[in-house]
């Protein structure tokens, strides 16, 4: 939770900084995992994840570090919008990019790369991710085989944690890697 998010806006690539009770998450985070064998915190290079993953896991060994794959999707102009207008605008970002920001369809790719990366240096390790809400639909959809669409008319449920299993040799769904063309 971020002080953008208790205003009722949408942070987007602008770093954020998190509120009280983002803070109190951070902790409440981790509390809970720290001692569950995470070998590696990856988090968004965004301001309000690296403050989380601070929180949660610094001072503990566990390596933390930055992947700018792990960002929110970026809404380009309309950074720091009002959450009602994300929730008109989402549903069609799924292919057709944010004025200067990136498309929902974007997110899943670079996360892609990711997850790839992941299963090739990291199999059978214990992997906890900082990211954002477009992230987690991206892995809902990569992983869960969740369709982008549904997901991104949906409204976003916030829970303490989700959890996958990327199988070892993992390599990208063709459809990740190839946006569909915007309908006409």
């Amino acid at each position: 939770m971020t002080r953008d998010n208790e205003a009722g806006l949408a942070t987007g690539w602008l770093p954020g900084e998190l509120s009280e009770a983002g803070r109190g998450t951070a902790a409440e985070l981790g509390a809970r995992r720290r001692d569950d064998g995470i070998d590696l915190v990856l988090c968004s290079d965004l301001h309000r994840a690296v403050q989380t993953a601070d929180i949660a896991f610094g001072g503990t060994g566990i390596p933390v570090r930055t992947d700018p794959r792990l960002r929110e999707i970026n809404y380009g102009e309309l950074n720091g919008m009002p959450v009602t207008r994300l929730d008109a605008e989402r549903p069609h970002r799924v292919d057709v990019p944010f004025p200067g920001g990136e498309s929902y369809r974007q997110v899943v790719d670079r996360t892609a790369d990711l997850l790839e990366q992941l299963a090739a240096e990291h199999d059978g390790r214990r992997v906890l991710l900082v990211s954002h809400s477009a992230n987690r639909h991206a892995l809902a959809v990569l992983l869960d085989g969740a369709d982008l669409r549904e997901r991104c008319a949906a409204p976003f449920t916030w829970q303490p944690g989700w959890e996958y299993t990327v199988p070892a040799g993992w390599l990208r769904p063709a459809t990740a890697s190839s946006a569909a063309a915007p309908p006409a």
